[in-house]
């Protein structure tokens, strides 16, 4: 028996390969073609390497079957009964589908191709085409619509993110423990709510949940809901048409479109107003929904990820929030630490923020001592692990870790003297004991705090009229 001919496989194009395998995987096609022939061969060719193909002969049929399936792509026929592609491919584009289009047609000339390309198709094939020429266009159409997703998503992310540095960092007992919660959830596809004070990292939170997710292949599109003025915000989820309302020159996709396949991530639910709400609820339930001044409903397949920094049992109570919307978005409910709760994992931030941030600010890492690792975990972090963040920024440029202009904007907490301080309190413990090791000398206690002498004798003096 002859034995198979093994061959060493790059991993980069294997990895590539799997890639690949994976965008087919989650598209799906409708084929429209009056010929039975034609229509048999494509579905042999493209059932096996996408989730879902469905093949009919007329928009008769056609037409109805796209109401209530999202296709990502469809591959039609000139010359149909009835309607025509072109005359169909012009309606939808008017109500709204976004999807790729690829015409084909035994019988065209230049003038067709244009009439075809203007109607927005995405390509124009001639028959009768080989399978490698249809798989091609199809393969190009979705690198262009992916590229377009992340390109999207991409500039949301740069424009809407604080940094986007902060990780999963730090191995304290709260944050294992959300490891392990993090792993079970991200299999399922059950809609999840984070909760937690602002600052602690629940988009952080939500883009590991995404990357643990069967869904990882496909978009993360992050809102900020209460970034968004309440009249736009159901054109921002859910797109509009041309013509939807005073301004709307041309279709646009909302961010459903853009997360279809992946997450969409909510921050600060709460702030959605209750109209939205409402209509929110609906896309969760029946998972359609209808963009702006559209009369056509568009299935979508998108996993949603809430977050808040409010209690949103409190703001059901107030009457400001949906109690089924609660209890549809908190199915699974997730509570993010705060940074006082997790002070050992403040070193591990720091040198993780401070090894990301040196090289993009062009600048050396600091030294980071036990003394100033104390000092920061005295503090109680009202800002939590952003304010942390900023404050290792601010080190970097000053190019010190001397506390000196960083007391935190927040009320300081009374506590006794050896729990969590305030921030001023923080700094003057850390100027004291840098003098007593410096036997009082402010010369020298200055130039290892990295600060002037200047500013040392005026932060003494200030301490001295106080307890005065």
């Amino acid at each position: 028996m002859l034995q198979p001919h093994l061959t060493e496989v790059d991993p980069e194009q294997a990895a590539q390969g799997d890639q690949e395998t994976l965008v087919w995987q989650a598209h799906s096609i409708l084929v429209v073609d009056d010929e039975a022939g034609m229509r048999n061969f494509l579905e042999r060719a493209l059932r096996p390497r996408c989730a879902r193909v469905e093949v009919v002969a007329d928009v008769e049929e056609a037409a109805p079957l796209i109401e209530r399936v999202h296709f990502d792509l469809l591959i039609l026929d000139i010359a149909l009964p009835g309607k025509s592609g072109i005359e169909w491919l012009h309606e939808l584009r008017e109500q709204g589908f976004a999807g790729d289009v690829i015409l084909i047609t035994a019988f065209a000339d230049l003038d067709s191709a244009i009439t075809a390309l203007r109607a927005g198709a995405s390509d124009f094939i001639l028959k009768p085409f080989r399978l490698d020429q249809i798989l091609n266009s199809i393969k190009n159409c979705f690198q262009r619509a992916s590229l377009a997703r992340e390109n999207f998503v991409l500039r949301r992310v740069l424009s809407d993110r604080d940094d986007g540095l902060d990780g999963l960092v730090g191995t304290s007992e709260p944050m294992n423990q959300l490891r392990a919660v993090l792993h079970r959830v991200a299999r399922t596809p059950s809609t999840v709510l984070l909760q937690g004070e602002s600052g602690t990292g629940k988009e952080v939170v939500a883009r590991a949940l995404h990357q643990l997710s069967p869904r990882r292949a496909r978009a993360f599109v992050p809102i900020n809901c209460a970034a968004i003025p309440s009249e736009l915000i159901e054109s921002e989820l859910f797109g509009h048409v041309k013509g939807a309302f005073t301004g709307a020159a041309g279709h646009r996709n909302g961010l459903f479109y853009y997360a279809h396949g992946g997450t969409l991530f909510l921050d600060e639910i709460s702030e959605l107003p209750l109209a939205m709400q409402s209509r929110l609820l609906r896309v969760l339930e029946e998972r359609r929904l209808r963009p702006v001044g559209s009369e056509r409903e568009v299935q979508v397949d998108v996993r949603i990820v809430a977050a808040s920094n409010r209690d949103l049992l409190e703001a059901v109570r107030s009457g400001s929030f949906r109690e089924d919307l609660y209890f549809r978005l908190a199915v699974v409910d997730l509570r993010i630490p705060p940074l006082r709760e997790r002070s050992g994992d403040i070193a591990a931030l720091v040198r993780h923020f401070m090894s990301v941030l040196s090289q993009r600010l062009g600048v050396a890492p600091l030294v980071l001592s036990e003394r100033v690792i104390d000092a920061l975990c005295r503090y109680h972090w009202p800002g939590n692990v952003r304010e942390l963040r900023n404050l290792v920024e601010r080190s970097l440029i000053l190019g010190s870790f001397a506390l000196e202009g960083l007391i935190a904007a927040a009320p300081v907490r009374h506590r006794p003297a050896d729990a969590l301080l305030s921030l001023e309190e923080v700094e003057k413990r850390h100027i004291l004991d840098t003098l007593e090791d410096c036997g009082g000398n402010r010369a020298e206690a200055a130039r290892r705090l990295g600060v002037s002498r200047k500013t040392l004798d005026r932060k003494c003096a200030d301490w001295s009229e106080n307890t005065a």
